[in-house]
């Protein structure tokens, strides 16, 4: 019963996968068949060469050199050409652009989807179903699928132009026909799960390798470069391992296809041979017969072969739904004037694990305008209830919500986010120029506010000194500035969004003190005044601040 209930579910899950490839395929249909259509119509032209070839030897031996035939031989080889090129330079290009719509739709599904979500993963992980699974998939749709219908049909069109001509022989073509199915059958289910681990072991592999890069001074500070590659070296045994197995189940199929097709090669020839010396068949149907013979059974081993490449499409298809059943984030269409904001935070309780809580019962009303610190121990959840604010975590219990002077109120979500501007812990600068980072805050702003969203910063005066002014590209991470002038470019890419609230989390712990004075100094003087929370372990900026909120003990005290 257990094992029934198993193949219903197994039948379930690839009749699910099956829906969503030909839901992605629909856009691309017009392709897919014109790839379709030419690739039937070199098999026709296939078969046809076959019989003309017959025509021509038949004739030769009669004694008559059909110069019309050979004619028409050399012109088909050409449109058979004509047609292969297009069929490639067709497929190239719509793989292309088949792949990139599945990388896009996963791309905004990651941006669009909840945080907390998303990360559960590893960004290696989503990156080689962006990239390998998408490609798999792209692959099939384009190459494999349209392979294994053209090869599903040249069978049938040499088979019965060969039955034609003699039936017996187009029977006996086929002895390779139940080897090959009984192959399929057994084999498909294990290739797909031997593919599901090639493919895990390959996000793991491409994980660390990002991650290792990515920390690189952590890996070199504490002398890790040794461990690393070993580290490196054990992962990829551990893919080397999958990817043998996955080999030598491909390596034993294709042996055991191969085994029955040189058999039912060799009967066929038997029997072909028989029938020319006893006269009943002349050399042309002979040769008809054997070219035919190998143009049924080789596309049958085709077919066999392909078994791994369509478990690989089920394989990758399915970790892709995966990512794209993930839950989008909630935006509300209720909007409030983006003026003189304020927050009140009602009962939260929060926690990452069941377990055990982070926050308990929390209350706060920040007022609109008001300039308010928050401060605490390492871990007390300072950073947790920046997130709950801004969306990205969503509480056990409690409300939050924004309002302004004129009292209208909406819910924390990620359509509140529009209003506000946070300035995280940490480097979060992209590679390119300090312009396109300050312009990340906002697209359109013009060249004063840019300016001016560094002058608050306090990073107008270094910005001018760099040899290519605000044009200036920097490294990942912000390579080629310093730490400090990092963290005043991403200041300057909160404040020019001219948000009424604005969220620092330890944004200025880079700074030296006058610096860091002068930056919260121009913040406080900006016009019309944001409403500002601002996470910090100093007390010297507290006096910029109009009161002071302390968690500790999972309470704000």
């Amino acid at each position: 019963m257990k094992k029934i209930i198993q193949k219903v579910k197994s039948y379930d899950i690839q009749s699910g996968y099956i829906k969503w490839l030909i839901k992605y395929s629909i856009p691309y249909l017009p392709q897919i068949l014109l790839i379709f259509v030419m690739n039937i119509a070199c098999s026709l032209i296939s078969a046809q060469l076959a019989v003309v070839s017959k025509n021509i030897i038949d004739s030769a031996i009669g004694g008559n050199l059909v110069v019309k035939a050979i004619g028409i031989y050399v012109i088909m080889i050409l449109i058979d050409m004509l047609f292969s090129a297009a069929v490639s330079f067709v497929s190239v290009i719509l793989e292309e652009k088949f792949s990139f719509g599945i990388r896009k739709n996963l791309y905004e599904k990651i941006i669009q989807s909840n945080w907390v979500d998303i990360k559960k993963y590893h960004s290696g992980d989503m990156m080689t179903r962006m990239t390998s699974d998408a490609g798999n998939i792209s692959n099939g749709i384009i190459y494999t699928i349209p392979n294994i219908f053209r090869l599903i049909i040249e069978v049938l069109v040499m088979f019965f132009v060969l039955y034609y001509y003699e039936p017996a022989l187009a029977l006996l073509s086929l002895t390779i026909a139940p080897v090959a199915a009984l192959t399929c059958f057994v084999l498909g289910r294990k290739l797909k799960k031997l593919q599901v681990k090639v493919l895990e072991t390959e996000a793991a592999y491409r994980s660390f390798l990002q991650e290792s890069i990515s920390n690189l001074l952590i890996v070199k500070a504490f002398c890790n470069e040794a461990h690393s590659v070993s580290k490196l070296v054990k992962l990829r045994e551990e893919r080397f391992s999958w990817v043998r197995k996955k080999a030598n189940m491909g390596i034993v199929s294709s042996n055991i296809m191969s085994l029955s097709f040189q058999i039912g090669y060799i009967a066929a020839l038997a029997v072909g041979a028989y029938k020319v010396a006893d006269g009943s068949i002349t050399y042309g149907t002979m040769a008809l017969f054997l070219t035919m013979v190998s143009r049924i059974q080789s596309p049958i081993m085709q077919l066999a072969e392909y078994i791994p490449k369509v478990v690989s499409i089920f394989a990758s298809t399915g970790r892709v739904m995966e990512l794209q059943s993930i839950e989008k984030e909630n935006y509300e269409t209720e909007e409030i004037v983006h003026e003189n904001i304020g927050v009140e935070v009602n009962n939260v309780t929060f926690g990452y694990t069941e377990d055990e809580t982070i926050l308990e019962d929390i209350f706060l009303d920040v007022k609109p305008g008001e300039f308010v610190a928050i401060i605490g121990e390492s871990g007390m959840g300072k950073t947790t209830l920046i997130r709950l604010m801004l969306a990205f975590l969503e509480g056990n219990n409690g409300v939050i919500q924004f309002y302004n002077s004129q009292e209208q109120r909406v819910a924390s979500n990620a359509g509140a986010r529009r209003f506000m501007s946070y300035v995280p812990q940490g480097n979060t600068l992209f590679s390119g120029t300090i312009r396109e980072n300050v312009l990340m805050g906002k697209e359109d702003a013009s060249e004063e506010e840019v300016w001016q969203a560094l002058k608050v910063a306090a990073a107008d005066g270094f910005v001018k000194e760099l040899p290519a002014g605000i044009d200036t590209v920097i490294g990942e991470k912000g390579y080629g500035i310093s730490e400090g002038q990092a963290q005043r470019i991403a200041i300057a890419r909160a404040v020019v969004k001219k948000a009424p609230f604005l969220i620092l989390d330890e944004a200025t712990s880079s700074l030296d003190e006058k610096t860091e004075l002068a930056v919260l100094e121009g913040i406080r003087k900006l016009t019309p005044k944001p409403t500002c929370l601002l996470i910090t372990h100093r007390r010297s900026v507290l006096a910029y601040c109009d009161r002071e909120v302390k968690i500790a003990n999972k309470r704000i005290e």
